[in-house]
């Protein structure tokens, strides 16, 4: 019984950071790929009348940053009611 509930525990953390992994991947992109290394090839692109690496820099990568917390919150909802480890 006990070593059942280690391996959903353990089964579960993999899963957590999984998400945590591919969500700070994204975060990197953006925050790094789209704000410094591909800036000039972005501010080919105009967004709002602005150059879109510029705006990606400035502006774009909070709204991003903003939708990573929400589907953090999403995801982690989802794997805590799958492992029975939700508040509720």
């Amino acid at each position: 019984m006990i070593n059942s509930k280690s391996s959903r525990m353990n089964a579960y953390w993999k899963e957590n950071i999984r998400i945590v992994l591919s969500l700070l991947s994204v975060w990197f992109l953006v925050s790094f790929g789209m704000s410094i290394l591909f800036v000039d090839y972005l501010d080919n692109f105009r967004f709002f009348g602005f150059k879109l690496g510029f705006w990606m820099a400035q502006q774009g990568a909070i709204y991003f940053f903003l939708v990573i917390i929400f589907v953090y919150v999403y995801k982690m909802k989802n794997l805590d009611r799958k492992y029975d480890v939700d508040e509720n």
